[in-house]
């Protein structure tokens, strides 16, 4: 059984997460940028947000509905199948790119995921200071602001290219790359750039499951796929335990993920 059928439609589905996300959103943008001057990463400030986002939704996805469960109150380690409510979990990552969103830079953004029965469903990635919202549901067309994402295409890389990474990069690789390559604090938002055109590749690791659910289903809608770097694709139901993904990764369109694994070298 899928979404489609006996119980919740993916149309009612998505229409209230979307209300929801931007609902934090909107919660979120009353802490933007009030991070203590010269302090690289107020801890404070981001907890308090964290958790009254957490709490916000917590209240806010009960309401609506009430038999539906939370990642993070042990529905992440049930495999057991089912066809009732119970089904659907929600995966609610608060903040992803806190050291923009507490220092005022805003690349940074938060996420929403349905799983239903451990296989994420639908995604969203919405980023509040800029307005974004990145969407898809499983099967569907990926979405940038209510408009489809048009198929892309995506021969070679070249010297106008951009490969978008993390800050820890360069400790691990050395790069061939002929493009540009550049690190904007926030996988999430590199993702969705990836899957929308913008960049044509990005390298992740140490990576949340929660953070990582919504842009699968996004990254997939758009024709982009999420890569170990040995060339083996990444399968979001070998981590049924919801354990960090530590390992490097590349999110990039199958037709270029080749050329970029040729440009990167493992440091030893």
């Amino acid at each position: 059984m899928n979404v489609q059928d006996k119980g919740r439609g993916i149309e009612e589905l998505m229409r209230n997460a979307l209300e929801l996300i931007t609902g934090m959103g909107d919660i979120a943008l009353e802490y933007y940028g009030r991070g203590r001057p010269g302090v690289k990463f107020d801890e404070s400030l981001v907890t308090e947000a964290e958790l009254r986002l957490k709490g916000k939704f917590d209240e806010k996805l009960g309401e609506i509905y009430p038999e539906h469960r939370l990642f993070d109150d042990g529905a992440s380690q049930d495999t057991e199948y089912s066809h009732d409510e119970k089904r659907y979990v929600w995966i609610f990552d608060a903040l992803d790119g806190v050291a923009n969103f507490q220092g005022g830079i805003p690349i940074w953004g938060m996420s929403l995921a349905l799983l239903e029965n451990n296989w994420p469903v639908l995604g969203i990635f919405h980023m509040p200071a800029t307005g974004d919202v990145f969407c898809a549901a499983a099967g569907g067309a990926g979405l940038w602001n209510g408009r489809r994402v048009p198929d892309l295409e995506r021969s070679s890389i070249d010297d106008e290219s951009v490969l978008l990474i993390n800050s820890r990069f360069h400790r691990r690789y050395r790069s061939s790359f002929p493009g540009k390559i550049l690190n904007l604090g926030c996988s999430g938002a590199h993702i969705c750039y990836v899957a929308t055109g913008r960049a044509e590749g990005s390298v992740i690791f140490n990576e949340s499951y929660q953070g990582l659910a919504a842009a699968f289903v996004i990254g997939e809608a758009c024709g982009v796929g999420l890569y170990r770097m040995d060339g083996r694709g990444f399968s979001y139901s070998e981590y049924p335990d919801a354990a960090r993904v530590e390992e490097s990764m590349l999110v990039a369109p199958k037709e270029l993920a080749g050329e970029i694994w040729n440009y990167l070298e493992r440091l030893p």
